[in-house]
């Protein structure tokens, strides 16, 4: 069984920082593109970035230069470090996994920016 277990969403003052994680099991994590999806209320779900098996990454454009992510292959874990949040940062924030035809999503958290 696939999972994908997101953490360390919550609620931070514009300006400041975050980390999530997305710990894997069921997949062989090594071989799977990552990528972090949100959501903010009334909006469709939008791409934040991506991290390839391959080593490559992509970013929206709206978050490039703030938000960074990394992986660990060995603990089957993708990071996104957010830093410089804004109010319009504010969203339920997703884990996805990606190989071929197979496509995995966690259960979300959600990040609210607000003073």
């Amino acid at each position: 069984q696939v999972q994908l277990v997101e953490s360390g969403g919550g609620l931070v003052q514009p300006g400041g920082s975050l980390r999530l994680s997305c710990v894997a099991s069921g997949i062989i994590f090594r071989l799977y593109s990552m990528g972090w999806y949100r959501q903010a209320p009334g909006k469709q779900r939008e791409l934040v970035t991506t991290f390839t098996s391959s080593g490559s990454t992509k970013y929206a454009d709206s978050v490039k230069g703030r938000f960074t992510i990394s992986r660990d292959n060995n603990k089957n874990t993708v990071f996104l470090q957010m830093n410089s949040l804004k109010p319009e940062d504010t969203a339920v924030y997703y884990c996805n996994a990606v190989l071929d035809f197979k496509n995995y999503w966690g259960q979300g958290t959600q990040i609210t920016v607000s003073s």
